[in-house]
């Protein structure tokens, strides 16, 4: 993780582009991760660490009739998420991460490993992926951070 957290980094800095972070089931992992990375305070903004949904209201703008009808970990609330840290921040891109790491909390419909992720970029619409994650709790979070700092360079403009 620790070379794709400085590959981010370098790519940022050489299009000049600012990331923030919106977390929920990662804790701030991803933040973490691309804080470790010497120099990041030349592309790294600020992370949003949105556990409660009250959080996610109060910091990032999600709206609450979204919250209760979708769930926390839904297409629609990840994507305000990531828009809501575009919006609250200096940055030109946000990576957000809402998601089951288990063990207990899956459901039916939304079993432990299901994370939504989003990206948003400025001047962009905003993308968002459904996955499944296989593991325990860490190894959960863990295969989602790696899967928002893919991202963040699959989806940087060119």
């Amino acid at each position: 993780m620790k070379n794709l957290a400085q590959k981010v980094g370098e790519t940022l800095l050489q299009k000049g582009i600012k990331l923030a972070t919106a977390e929920s089931c990662t804790g701030g992992w991803v933040a973490q991760a691309v804080t470790a990375v010497p120099g990041s305070s030349g592309w790294f903004d600020c992370g949003f660490v949105s556990y409660s949904n009250t959080a996610k209201q109060k910091m990032l703008g999600v709206d609450l009739d979204v919250l209760e009808r979708n769930g926390a970990v839904s297409e629609s609330v990840v994507a305000q998420m990531a828009e809501g840290a575009l919006h609250n921040s200096e940055a030109d891109i946000a990576v957000a991460i809402s998601g089951i790491a288990g063990p207990e909390g899956g459901t039916e419909d939304r079993p432990v490993g299901t994370v939504w992720l989003a990206w948003a970029i400025t001047g962009h619409p905003t993308v968002t992926c459904l996955s499944f994650f296989n593991g325990d709790r860490d190894a959960i979070r863990q295969q989602a951070v790696e899967q928002a700092l893919e991202g963040i360079l699959a989806y940087l403009p060119q």
